[in-house]
């Protein structure tokens, strides 16, 4: 025979209530134990702070002892030695004393001092002189003409090549310009069309020393700029 079992008794149908009040007793607890505070009985006092005397500690003084310098040496002893010559030279050319005193009759020759100025060599070039040459329209102009004359090579352009070149030249007596060459050059494509462009320079206005107009050396950077 298979025993039977009540249905009352059967505690499988109540697992979940049980579940659900187990869940929410341990809820509570944590709860409560979250907000469980204890009070801080109230001190009746802070205590006591004893005193204690401090010595103050004494530093002795030391002062460095002071090296005196040695005492400078005698100055040595001169002893004088007298040599004696025997003046027993004969002088045949006696001093002449002429009488300078000057009366009515005596004429006075004065020669007029004639200062020669200092000629200038007409070949010589000089770099600075009192009135440098300029160019006509002045400094801004010549920028001007140099960039308006500037051809960019195409060479240069293709291989990226560029930077500034220094052209050296001579602005002679007239103002025109001569002796044109490279003082710092950058490429060879470059450094042509920059002699180019100094040698197609209009006449300057003529350096000047002393008044006269002389040749006068005279550097011009020309800046390329690949853009």
């Amino acid at each position: 025979m298979e025993p039977k079992k009540s249905p009352k008794a059967d505690l499988e149908s109540k697992r979940n209530i049980f579940v659900q009040i187990g869940l929410v007793v341990s809820l509570g607890l944590c709860l409560l134990a979250f907000e469980w505070t204890s009070r801080v009985e109230q001190a009746s006092s802070l205590g006591s702070v004893a005193e204690q005397e401090v010595e103050d500690e004494i530093i002795p003084i030391t002062r460095q002892e002071e090296v005196k310098p040695p005492p400078p040496p005698p100055p040595p002893k001169v002893v004088e030695v007298l040599n004696i010559v025997e003046d027993d030279v004969e002088i045949e050319d006696e001093l002449e004393i002429q009488d300078t005193e000057a009366d009515d009759e005596t004429v006075i020759d004065v020669a007029p001092v004639i200062q020669e100025e200092e000629e200038v060599d007409e070949g010589q070039v000089f770099f600075i002189v009192e009135d440098m040459p300029e160019f006509p329209g002045g400094e801004l102009a010549l920028r001007k003409f140099i960039a308006n004359a500037v051809k960019y090579p195409v060479i240069a352009q293709e291989n990226g090549i560029q930077g500034k070149v220094y052209v050296n030249f001579v602005v002679d007596k007239d103002g025109s310009i001569t002796n044109a060459r490279i003082a710092r050059g950058v490429d060879a494509s470059l450094d042509k069309e920059a002699l180019r462009v100094v040698n197609s320079l209009p006449k300057w206005k003529p350096g000047k020393q002393r008044g006269k107009p002389v040749r006068v050396s005279y550097t011009v950077p020309i800046n390329f700029v690949l853009q």
